[in-house]
This record gives C-alpha cells, structure tokens and sequence, in this order.
C-alpha cells in the first residue's frame, strides 16, 4: 500500500475538477491545469475530495500511486494558491534584470545571459533577488533549475545563483605557511 497514494486529496472552494477519458482538468481562481493520467490509476472525484486508487499490485503501480496522487495535488494546489520559488543572487557585479517575457542575467562572463521565461511562469527582480511564481509547480521547478545552472553556487566564496533555502557547504580556502 501507498502511504502517499491512499490519503484523500481535499478540494477547495472555487476550484473545479473535470475527469474524463483519462484527462484531469482542474480549474481555479489562478488558471487552469491539465495532465493525463496513466491507465493503471483511477481517480474518484467528488465535490470536496479526490481519491486515486489503483487495480493492480505490483510495484510499478504502486510507485504510480503516490506519484499520481502528488500530482493531481500539486494540481489543485497550483491553480488555487499558485506557487512561488525564490533565488538569490551572490558575487561582486552579479545581477540580474527583467524586459518583459526575458531575465537578463549578468553573472560574471564576458556577455549577459538571456533568459526567456516559459509561458505561464512569472517573475520578479529586486536587486539580488529574483521571485518566480506559477500555477505549474514543476515548469516552474525546472525554470528555477535552469537559471540556477547558469552559474551554481561554487564552495570557496559562495559567488553564484542559489535557491533561497540553500545552505551552501563552504570551504577552507588554501592556507599559508
């Protein structure tokens, strides 16, 4: 049995849910999402619940369980509340601009970094800080990912682009006889 998978998932005023043909629809106050859903995972949807349940019992489709059952929440989440992802920004001349749908990121090469921002993500630039919300949690996980990969924290000085929860391990730099 699927810890995750078993536990129902709660739906909020406002949001409505549509399950058809192997389809999930959700729609909320922030916008709408949509994700097809494997074969072997049913979902049972009612006005203030949602379960997902599987008919088989093998381990793909347990692992198909609770992931299935993590999306769809993620779903209902999103388009309800939304999500947001935070970055710093860290180095003597690092920073980071915003032009319309592009983040233009200046990070310590020889020319800046044109970012073009995926459709549905969002952002915001306050000096060393860039905010980016979505209802989409894992476009905007993986645009979080994208910027961070530009120029990842390095362990000596902690020059770089990191999450804000980050906590970097530093290193003891060389040290002289």
């Amino acid at each position: 049995m699927s810890r995750v998978g078993k536990k129902p998932i709660p739906v909020p005023e406002k949001t409505k849910i549509n399950y058809k043909e192997g389809v999930l629809t959700v729609e909320g106050p922030k916008g709408t999402l949509a994700r097809s859903i494997h074969p072997a995972v049913t979902l049972d949807v009612d006005d203030s619940r949602v379960m997902v349940t599987v008919d088989r019992d093998d381990k793909k489709t347990k692992a198909l369980w609770g992931t299935t059952r993590a999306q769809v929440a993620n779903m209902i989440t999103g388009v309800s509340r939304g999500f947001e992802r935070v970055l710093e920004i860290h180095g003597i001349g690092y920073r980071a601009e915003l032009k319309g749908k592009t983040l233009e990121l200046h990070l310590g090469y020889s020319h800046p970094i044109n970012f073009e921002l995926p459709e549905g993500i969002e952002a915001s630039v306050d000096k060393a800080t860039i905010r980016l919300s979505g209802i989409d949690k894992e476009l905007l996980g993986f645009a979080a990912s994208s910027i961070r990969q530009m120029r990842p924290p390095e362990p000596y000085k902690g020059k770089g682009v990191k999450y804000a929860e980050e906590q970097i391990q530093r290193k003891a730099g060389k040290t002289a006889k």
